[in-house]
């Protein structure tokens, strides 16, 4: 399944408009809390795929059935850029487990990089729903080494990839090593650089939330 946000007319565009206007940008809050905002309408709209299960709950009036969902959820995300969106995953599925993922770009001279992962923290996922989350999909490179990290600590019964932003290349790229799982955008970009940035884009989702890294 693929869902892409921008597609369909939403307050989320409004959104979407504000992480990449360069103006409104410079509110790094701001840009934080869109980014949340984005992962809880796509956290609403993963939400409608889970099992469910109708519930009895008692009012002070009395007995109302209530559909509830069944299914085990862990919301993962790649350091750093990935926390503003990853909480807003969280303030839906405020029960869900946790797993976060420290990788990095090695650059070289020819303009090349190698990822590399630095530590993975994560529960057992063996039946899970997983959602991996990261604002920026790219090369899809990032996306899969860490999904490979992750099946390393157990077997979800679902996965579903979510980001902001998406470039052809990597939707393209993770679709074909993933064909089961779901894919969801806020918005999908045709242009992907020679050094892999997204065109248009937004920019660096991580310094934007949290000011510049030290350069490699």
């Amino acid at each position: 399944m693929t869902f892409t946000l921008s597609e369909h007319n939403s307050v989320a565009n409004v959104f979407l408009a504000e992480l990449r206007n360069t103006e409104i940008q410079t509110d790094r809050m701001r840009f934080r809390r869109n980014l949340e905002r984005i992962g809880e309408v796509l956290a609403y709209e993963i939400s409608r795929t889970l099992d469910y299960e109708t519930k009895e709950v008692e009012t002070p009036l009395g007995i109302a059935p209530v559909p509830l969902p069944t299914q085990r959820v862990v919301i993962a995300t790649i350091l750093r850029a990935g926390l503003p969106f990853h909480n807003g995953f969280l303030n839906y599925f405020d029960n869900a487990d946790n797993a976060f993922i420290s990788a990095y770009r090695m650059h070289h001279k020819d303009g090349s990089f190698d990822i590399k992962v630095e530590y993975v923290s994560c529960p057992n996922l063996d039946g899970a729903v997983l959602i991996l989350s990261d604002p920026m999909l790219a090369t899809g490179a990032s996306l899969d080494i860490a999904m490979k990290k992750l099946l390393e600590i157990g077997t979800p019964s679902k996965i579903h990839f979510a980001t902001c932003i998406a470039s052809s290349y990597g939707y393209n790229y993770v679709r074909r090593l993933y064909p089961n799982a779901g894919i969801w955008m806020g918005a999908l970009d045709d242009e992907l650089t020679a050094k892999s940035y997204i065109v248009p884009g937004l920019g660096d989702a991580g310094d934007l939330s949290f000011g510049p890294k030290l350069q490699e």
